[in-house]
């Protein structure tokens, strides 16, 4: 994973979990504006989230950060 799409999903995480608490959900399009403006960056965050580990579309935000710091 490119690590600007590491520090983008860890620092995305953490400002909704400090908002909304521990239980909240994100999906993989929570790290993107409203268009498509990186069609890669997209692509790879998808893939790693769908294809590679198999995730639910909703999946609590504790847990992603989690698997990013990992380097999962």
């Amino acid at each position: 994973m490119q690590p600007s799409l590491r520090a983008k999903i860890t620092t995305v995480c953490a400002a909704k979990i400090a908002a909304k608490g521990e239980g909240v959900g994100v999906s993989f399009y929570a790290f993107f504006a409203n268009r498509n403006d990186d069609p890669e960056l997209l692509m790879e965050a998808a893939e790693w989230w769908i294809r590679q580990h198999r995730l639910d579309h909703f999946e609590k935000a504790v847990k992603i950060r989690a698997m990013v710091m990992a380097g999962l």
